[in-house]
């Protein structure tokens, strides 16, 4: 039976309940059709970049879905960033609110404890997020990354535990894959987890955990086979508790942007897991992590592409408004200039992570798109934020700004979810690979 948030929901997204996240239904609709049967608009075309009712993957439906995302980010998630920047976390409540509002678990099928939404609905979440400039919480992580391991690998049991749980933001996810001495090469790791009976004990450090501090449950990466052949052949992944003993949680990191998200090292000494924590495949988890990343790197293009137009009606307001040399800035032609420019590369990457979207939606996205998505955006959107904050001036410098914010948090777009360097490298790969 589904819950009152699951059935809400749906009833905002009629027809796009999915058994998977990842292998989607296609849409109801014509592509570039409404439910009436008129095309609808581009982004680009509408009076801002932000207006409703526009891009061809989406329908009235999502758009009265996308109003009730939108209603309770500007109302009730944006006036508490500058609160969680202070304390440098969200409060857990918050978690919870997100989950009574059914922005948690969106696209993870109803059978398991998810929303049972498709991957559109869970990308219109993160969109609103970037447009409402909400850094914190780190809803992707939790419901876009960690939450389609336990639906993919997890057994029925792990599913029930958790998955429920997370979806309610009663339960709080991170993924420990980073450590000191690895971070794009996940193969370098040196926690470990050794059998002892039917247990497992791990030892190792993470650091860069988002969500670390506040997490309940770890999707922990550990070498489990050191003498593998192969590093990638000899590495698993375990569901480890926050109160397991011998987990202990290091600094919340102090971080350039991105404030607001609890960022931490954690370490586990002599943790003691059941059998049972292990997540799919003794030894398949560098192969589950390669899986899972296409969706990972595109709902990171999909916050940065939202965010760069964001960004851009902001300035546009601001140019608008502010006075100089006794006119607006917007009446300087290397304004307007620089404005088209912006809006220019803003609308073409749009349609790029728009048809990136589409097929994900129906299971079709592959990885060297996602990787170019990735790129894309994120070194579109520190771009952007750069060329934004020059045209706010002096104002642009002041942390208290919008502009400022966004500029921060926009840097390490480029880095977490596998470097813009490492994209480039897999982009090629598959470019010169024998046809």
């Amino acid at each position: 039976m589904l819950s009152r948030v699951q059935s809400r929901v749906l009833s905002l997204s009629r027809g796009f309940a999915t058994s998977s996240c990842v292998r989607q239904q296609p849409l109801e609709v014509s592509q570039g059709q409404d439910g009436d049967g008129e095309v609808r608009p581009a982004a680009a075309q509408m009076g801002t970049m932000l207006d409703i009712g526009a891009r061809s993957i989406f329908t009235a439906d999502h758009d009265m879905f996308r109003e009730q995302v939108r209603r309770w980010m500007k109302d009730r998630l944006a006036p508490l960033q500058n609160s969680f920047e202070e304390n440098g976390q969200p409060s857990k409540e918050i978690w919870k609110e997100m989950g009574d509002q059914g922005m948690l678990g969106v696209s993870i099928p109803a059978e398991v404890g998810g929303i049972g939404a498709s991957f559109l609905e869970e990308a219109i979440v993160a969109e609103e997020m970037s447009y409402a400039n909400c850094a914190s919480p780190a809803m992707a992580v939790h419901s876009t990354i960690c939450m389609p391991y336990l639906v993919h690998y997890g057994t029925k049991e792990q599913q029930d535990r958790y998955v429920p749980a997370m979806t309610a933001g009663e339960c709080v996810a991170s993924v420990g894959m980073t450590e000191p001495d690895a971070g794009s090469d996940l193969q370098g790791i040196r926690t470990n987890a050794k059998r002892d009976g039917d247990d497992w004990i791990i030892n190792g450090s993470k650091i860069y955990i988002t969500n670390g501090w506040l997490t309940d449950c770890c999707i922990l990466v550990a070498k489990t086979k050191p003498d593998a052949k192969r590093a990638a052949h000899g590495i698993s992944l375990f569901l480890v508790d926050a109160d397991s003993k011998g987990f202990h949680k290091g600094r919340k990191l102090k971080k350039l942007g991105l404030k607001g998200q609890d960022t931490a090292e954690l370490f586990l000494e002599d943790v003691r897991v059941p059998g049972n924590a292990l997540l799919g495949k003794e030894n398949g988890g560098f192969y589950q992590l390669m899986e899972q990343l296409p969706q990972e790197r595109l709902i990171i293009a999909v916050h940065s592409a939202a965010h760069c137009e964001a960004m851009f009606e902001e300035t546009r307001t601001w140019v608008t408004q502010r006075k100089a040399f006794g006119r607006t800035v917007a009446d300087l032609q290397t304004v307007q200039h620089k404005l088209a420019e912006l809006k220019t590369s803003i609308a073409v990457c749009r349609a790029f992570i728009d048809q990136c979207l589409d097929l994900h939606n129906v299971g079709k996205l592959d990885g060297s798109m996602a990787s170019m998505a990735k790129y894309w955006a994120t070194d579109l959107e520190n771009k952007v934020a750069a060329d934004c904050l020059q045209l706010h001036g002096g104002w642009g410098f002041m942390w208290e700004t919008s502009i400022a914010k966004s500029y921060a948090d926009a840097r390490v777009q480029t880095i977490y979810g596998g470097t813009n360097e490492i994209m480039k490298e897999l982009i090629a790969r598959d470019i010169v690979k024998p046809q």
